[in-house]
């Protein structure tokens, strides 16, 4: 399923909860006790009809996305006992060869169906790619990749030695990593009414 949603990146978790709660959006926070090393603090996922708003509040970036829900069901519509345990949110900037067009096609088609059989602890997977910027990085997309647990995801998330390797040679083929800003990791509620 295919949704266009805003993300909504912030530097500072309490207004982005605030926010999140204020529209009835998806919260992602991150866990970490300082985020200055960070791309952003928490990001709100969600619709709105105030864009001047969603950009005060989104000093980190705003960004027109399509959501494409890969595994599970769409976050909006879980409940709060089937919103996963932790997400691993990876910006990221296109290849710089292949470009914009190829690079999403490339994590849409190909990426996604290794990322499932590679992560098998992943329980929901969702794909953000961003169709426009309004402010911010230039960032082409940002993967969501959840685990039951932060262990999972930090020390289980590729299977096996082999597995991890297929996905970084992968990734290779369609992101720029150098330019990709670095992983955050982040707790997930849902404010949707």
């Amino acid at each position: 399923m295919n949704t266009l949603k805003l993300t909504i990146a912030c530097k500072n978790r309490d207004i982005a909860k605030a926010y999140a709660a204020e529209i009835g959006a998806v919260l992602f926070t991150s866990n970490s006790p300082s985020t200055d090393h960070l791309p952003f603090a928490a990001m709100i996922v969600g619709t709105t009809d105030d864009l001047e708003k969603a950009q005060t509040v989104g000093d980190a970036g705003v960004y027109l996305v399509c959501e494409r829900t890969i595994k599970n069901q769409p976050l909006d519509t879980l409940g709060h006992s089937d919103l996963p345990g932790i997400v691993g949110l990876f910006p990221m900037v296109a290849h710089p060869v292949a470009g914009a067009s190829a690079s999403d096609a490339h994590w849409r088609d190909n990426h996604a169906p290794l990322a499932l059989e590679v992560h098998t602890r992943m329980t929901h997977y969702y794909q953000y790619a961003i169709l426009h910027t309004f402010s911010g990085p230039a960032l082409n997309g940002i993967a969501a990749c959840c685990c039951a647990t932060e262990d999972d995801l930090r020390h289980h998330f590729y299977g096996t030695p082999d597995g991890e390797q297929q996905i970084l040679s992968d990734i290779r083929q369609f992101a720029d990593t150098k330019r990709s800003p670095r992983r955050v990791i982040a707790i997930a509620e849902s404010f949707v009414r």
